[in-house]
């Protein structure tokens, strides 16, 4: 099963067909792209990622991918590749059990681990939130040195 239900790479779908699917997770999907965009500066775009994961707005800085969603019905995926230390760093950060085991869980590639998170509630909100703080917090300690 996909992770997102939009999975025709010939049909982008709309943002009308994307409130729909999502229902009544819209204010947790609106809150998270404003956080994007307050934050961070960006604006998303829709790519489509294969069959196995569909189409999703994806918000990328300097290329680099910082947060894909996916729709779904009356939900949506948020996924944040997050590296080995800034896995290290986001268990400490007090987050939610489900975001451990899914930090846990996820399978380290070289590029870090895939975190796919349902977004259900403000939890999962704040957990993004604080997946998404503890990657760049370390991108910039980096670049600074």
């Amino acid at each position: 099963m996909a992770i997102g239900i939009f999975t025709d790479k010939e049909r982008k779908p709309t943002i009308a067909e994307i409130v729909a699917a999502i229902g009544s997770q819209k204010p947790l999907w609106e809150n998270l792209d404003s956080f994007m965009a307050e934050s961070y500066k960006l604006k998303g775009d829709f790519a489509f990622y294969g069959k196995n994961y569909g189409w999703a707005l994806r918000f990328r800085k300097a290329g680099k991918a910082l947060l894909s969603l996916y729709p779904g019905r009356e939900a949506f995926t948020a996924q944040v590749i997050i590296g080995q230390e800034q896995a290290e760093k986001a268990l400490s950060a007090g987050l939610s059990e489900k975001a451990i085991k899914i930090i846990e869980d996820a399978h380290p590639y070289p590029e870090g681990r895939w975190l796919f998170i349902k977004v259900e509630s403000e939890q999962d909100l704040n957990d993004i939130k604080q997946l998404l703080t503890a990657k760049t917090q370390l991108k910039q300690k980096r670049t600074s040195k």
